[in-house]
């Protein structure tokens, strides 16, 4: 149990290394638990959130994977607002299938480029 921990450290270790936002491009950071999903715009440089979207106040009744492709809509057109096209993806350890390839769909779809 504890090398599945460990070898998701590492894949977010080398995605950081790889990866850092700016004003221009930030960093989508995704974070998924059990029951929810969270994508955030981070910029590296000054350290902030620039925008925030997660599935905790949905009343909807879905799929998580469902849930996802819907929070990847929302953080599009909220990107869009802010005038922000490109993006670096940060997928923060975990494998690129299910709720998180879901999620860049949705992003996708609604114009965020990767």
């Amino acid at each position: 149990m504890l090398e599945r921990f460990v070898k998701k450290n590492r894949r977010r270790i080398k995605i950081r290394a790889k990866i850092s936002g700016t004003q221009n491009q930030p960093r989508l950071s995704v974070s998924a638990s059990n029951k929810h999903i969270i994508a955030q715009l981070v910029d590296d440089v000054s350290g902030k959130t620039l925008v925030y979207v997660d599935d905790l106040k949905s009343k909807e009744k879905m799929t998580k994977t469902k849930s996802a492709y819907r929070v990847g809509e929302k953080i599009a057109e909220e990107a869009k607002k802010k005038k922000i096209n490109q993006i670096a993806f940060d997928r923060g350890g975990k494998l690129y299938h299910g709720r998180v390839k879901a999620l860049a769909e949705g992003a996708r779809k609604n114009g965020l480029k990767f």
